[in-house]
This record gives structure tokens, sequence and C-alpha cells, in this order.
């Protein structure tokens, strides 16, 4: 396995192999036990977990962590296949962010044998089945056939999950894997945060937890655009050289803690998203919300708002996000209101940005009726696990906000012991939340930011 290659996966993939204990970058160090030392610091950590005065939420976590540690990092002669997503979330798609690059690592003994990393435009190219995109991206982007890089077209992780592997086995190699984790490109700025600032080219570049996917993005994509010549695989060489630099400041005993917590935050923003094979282990990352599952099993009040950027350009790092929703329980029908604000932030387009164009999917309780709309299309409505949502198709105008406005009626039954699930979209970003809900008893307020699911139970006013 050439060294340079081995580089790669560690920019966006750090957290799996932290938490797994198939930590590649670990085999840079020398005359240590790697496997050994991630298996060890997690179980100290657990153990450690059990005895602290922290919420069980916390243990429980920690506790799952240990469970794909030793999943991984089994000496047992099995050959194991883990497929991992790069997703560019600065290209938001309702599954975290545009499919650009992908990795499968095969792993024997907790140590990888094998390693392949590709750029997915690579893959497309040796799909020869004709699969009719999702409406909106003929709609949008005059797509003819749906492919790899646009398989996480859902908000649900597992569903994208089976997508990807069908188009894998499509392009005709085997689809069979262990494990498929997706990975934002989020995450490379918060590793940089640990690491500090990583200087390459004698100072020419310099990348820190707040430029460096921009930076990245300036170096990689803005040539790319307007040269098509150039080497779709080959590229992204200045990947490899951070990624050299990032493990050398990271890959350190005295970071492990501080990697064990980021590992933490990652999954719980929903940055990273996992999905197992095995059972036990699928069963044990859904409890603790890494699965990155719509909830199908909620049967109160529900709200999940997903954006799919079909403007082909990196404009989402420049859109900040609010949202408010308001309910009146003291109608015969209780209704909901949804404002969604998008200030976009850019004052001019460019290469990378333009006016934001979306399709939005609000996601509600199975049976609620859109009643009026303002600033988006017509609404595709349907049904999808246990759900109903209404599909239309928006735009955010660069330097203003705009909202989306819904009213919808919701099911009446609704109103029995209220309370309110939000779930957000991996990819999105912190989202400010202010609720407001009327019924019999009065009127009540709420604030707070949407990181990743959001409970909320109105108490006596």
């Amino acid at each position: 396995m050439k060294k340079n290659k081995k580089g790669i996966i560690i920019i966006l993939s750090l957290i799996i192999l932290i938490l797994g204990g198939v930590f590649f970058a670990f085999r840079w160090f020398k005359g240590v036990d790697k496997v050994d030392l991630v298996q060890n610091s997690v179980k100290v950590v657990n153990k450690v977990a059990q005895l602290l005065p922290i919420n069980k939420d916390t243990k429980k976590e920690i506790a799952v962590a240990q469970k794909i540690s030793d999943e991984l990092t089994k000496k047992d002669d099995v050959t194991r296949r883990y497929l991992f997503l790069l997703q560019n979330n600065m290209e938001l798609r309702p599954g975290g962010g545009f499919l650009g690059q992908y990795v499968v690592a095969t792993v024997k003994n907790g140590e990888v044998v094998k390693f392949y990393f590709e750029d997915a435009n690579l893959l497309d190219q040796r799909i020869k089945v004709k699969i009719p995109p999702p409406y909106p991206l003929h709609r949008k982007l005059g797509l003819k056939k749906w492919k790899f890089r646009d398989s996480n077209f859902s908000p649900d992780f597992p569903t994208n999950v089976k997508q990807a592997e069908k188009f894998y086995r499509y392009s005709g190699r085997s689809g069979k894997f262990d494990g498929v984790f997706a990975i934002n490109a989020t995450v490379l700025n918060d590793i940089l945060k640990i690491t500090g600032p990583i200087s390459l080219s004698n100072g020419r570049y310099v990348y820190d937890g707040d430029n460096a996917i921009n930076k990245l993005e300036e170096q990689v994509e803005k040539p790319y655009l307007f040269n098509e010549n150039l080497d779709t695989q080959n590229r992204k060489w200045i990947m490899k050289r951070l990624a050299s630099e990032v493990k050398d400041k990271l890959l350190t005993i005295g970071n492990i803690s501080k990697l064990v917590e980021f590992s933490r935050d990652e999954l719980n923003n929903k940055n990273i998203q996992l999905n197992f094979t095995n059972p036990d282990l699928q069963k044990a990352v859904e409890e603790v919300s890494w699965a990155g599952e719509v909830n199908k099993d909620w049967n109160g009040d529900y709200l999940m708002l997903v954006d799919a950027n079909l403007g082909a350009l990196k404009s989402d790092a420049f859109v900040k996000r609010s949202l408010n929703y308001n309910v009146d329980l003291t109608t015969e029908v209780p209704t909901a209101v949804v404002d969604y604000k998008y200030n976009h932030t850019a004052t001019h387009g460019d290469w990378r940005t333009s006016d934001y164009h979306s399709y939005i999917r609000l996601y509600s309780p199975k049976g609620s009726v859109l009643t009026k709309r303002v600033m988006v299309s017509y609404p595709i409505t349907r049904e999808e696990f246990n759900k109903t949502y209404f599909g239309v198709l928006f735009d955010a105008l660069m330097n203003r906000e705009t909202t989306a406005h819904f009213e919808y009626n919701l099911p009446v039954d609704i109103k029995n012991d209220y309370k309110l699930l939000i779930q957000k979209q991996s990819g999105v970003g912190d989202i400010p939340v202010h609720i407001h809900l009327k019924n019999d008893k009065g009127e009540f307020d709420y604030d707070d930011v949407l990181k990743n699911n959001l409970i909320v139970q109105f108490g006596e006013k």
C-alpha cells in the first residue's frame, strides 16, 4: 500500500478510525502496537465513564464506541470491507453533501490490507444501466441517468447506503460491505481546530480550522471548472500532502482524549453517519442516533426540513439558516406554520456561488395537509418513512434573506399529550430554532439550536 494513498483517508475519515480502532494512520507509529493502542484507549475511556457523574446518554455513546472498536479490531483472520462516502456539504444534498469521492478499505485482524481511493465520476463512467433520476435532478440539472454520485438523495442514511451499494455493483464490482460510512467535508475544518494551522510549500498555503475547505476548493475545484481536460483522478494531489502533515501533528498519544471527544461531537452533529451489516452493531448505533435514520416510529408532532442544492455550486458555504415553528392546538384542526429563513451572505456570484437553488422537502406527521405556501413552487406531496412530505423548488437570492413559508393542517390526534421531534439534515450546520405553541392552557415559547435531534415537550404555563 502506497503511503500517499493512505494519507487521503485521514482527512475525512479520522473519526471512524478513532472509534473503530481500524486507525490506518497509527501504522505510522514505530515500535507501537497500533491496534492495541486504540483498543486500550477506548476501553479506558469506557471504564472511566461508567464511574463519572455524566449523563446516561454519554455513557451509552462511549459504550457503543467500545463495541465499534471491538468489532473493527477483531483478530479473527476474517477479511472485512468498508466503504467511505466522502461528501462535500458546501454543496448540500439530502444525505449530507455532494458525493465526490469514495474509499474502499479492506481490513484483516485490525490492519488495512488493501486501500482504494477514486473520484466518483470515474466509477459512474463504468455504469451502463439506465436508471431514471429523481424528478428534481432531472428538472433542475437535466440529468437523464441516476448514478453513484447522486445516490444520497434521501435524508435517510440506510436508504442511501442501499442505493450506493447498488450503483457500486452496477459499475461491475462487488457491492458487499461490512460497513458504510458517510463523512462530510466540514470534518476537515474541525480536525484542524485540534492540530492548529498546517503550512505547505514554505508557507505558500496555510490551512486552519476556518479556511481549509474554502482553500482546498480554490486549489482543487476552480482549476477543474475552467479546464475540463485536467485528470479527475489526480487533480486532488494537494489533499495527499495535507493529509501527511495532518497525521504528523494529529497522531500523537497526547491527542487521544481530544480525538475521542471530537469523534463524539462529529457523530452527534450528523457530520458522520454509520451503517453496519452486523445487526447488533447496527442496532447499537441506531440507539445513540449515529445511524442517520429518519425516525419512523415517533407518535407525536414531527418536523424535518431537507435541502438539495441543485445549483451545482458550493453556495452552502454562504447560506445561514434559521427556523420558526408555530403550532396552534386551539382550533378544531390543529395548524402549523413553518418559516425557514435563508440568509445568503454572498455579495456577488463567482465560480463558487450564485443565487441558491434548492429542492426542499418538509417532512410532517402522516396525514398533514398543506394549505398555504409563499416563495416556493407548487408542491409535490408524498408519503415516506411514515410521514407526509411537501417537496418544493426554492430560490434564495444573494445578499439578502429569503423565507420559505408553509402553512398546513396537522392530524387531530397530535393534540393528545403534545410533543415535538425536530430532526436535522446531515451536513446543514447548526440552525437556530424558535418554537411557539398555543394550546388550551396558554402560549409557550422555546428557543434552541438544532444540532441533531431535538425533542420538546411543553409543561403547563
